[in-house]
């Protein structure tokens, strides 16, 4: 759970942070913060249950995380909620409209001078938000939809991840939250990844 100081900074509780993982057999509103690794996977993976060896190559493999079970709070509630979100996201979208890694990209840097600093920091907020079991949905586009014409290489979500890794380090979010975030971040590589 993140909690603001008297700073004003965001920061980590001292809540006890253990979670217990329960098996899903998919996706629904109701399951939003209380997915389990298996739901994710998928949703995103859906070579996995493919009958011929050359889809399940394609498959995106996950390490297991154990993700928060129906008698425990949601990852959304763990991180402090919309605000502390918000603060997370704005920091880490600062982060990578800026990097020379991922800017080297002409088609991505392309797309960080032509949107909207605000409205991408909505968007993923939103989507982070629902993703982590709040009560927003996100209401932008597929990952696919918004990455696929920028080619975007191993090498840059590489680059991505390590500006996630930073954030989630400045901010001192919990390992256990963190790994969560992660295998959320991780099942929409196939869409992003050229």
């Amino acid at each position: 759970m993140i909690a603001r100081d008297g700073s004003g900074c965001v920061a980590p509780s001292r809540a006890d942070s253990s979670i217990e993982a329960s098996p899903g057999a998919g996706i629904s509103p109701s399951l939003r913060g209380r997915r389990t690794l298996e739901v994710i996977r998928r949703r995103v993976s859906p070579y996995e249950d493919a009958k011929d060896d050359q889809n399940r190559v394609n498959a995106v493999e996950f390490e297991e995380v154990p993700m928060a079970t129906q008698d425990s709070p949601s990852l959304y509630d763990r991180l402090g909620g919309v605000y502390s979100i918000a603060t997370v996201m704005d920091d880490f979208i600062d982060r990578i409209m800026v990097d020379p890694r991922l800017n080297a990209n002409p088609r991505v840097d392309e797309a960080h001078h032509r949107i909207s600093p605000a409205g991408f920091k909505y968007l993923v907020t939103e989507m982070v938000c629902w993703a982590t079991g709040g009560p927003q949905k996100y209401t932008g586009r597929s990952m696919k939809d918004s990455h696929q014409h920028l080619l975007i290489t191993a090498t840059e979500w590489e680059a991505f991840l390590d500006d996630l890794q930073q954030t989630l380090d400045k901010f001192a979010v919990p390992q256990a939250e963190q790994a969560e975030i992660k295998a959320i971040v991780a099942s929409t590589r196939a869409d992003i990844v050229v």
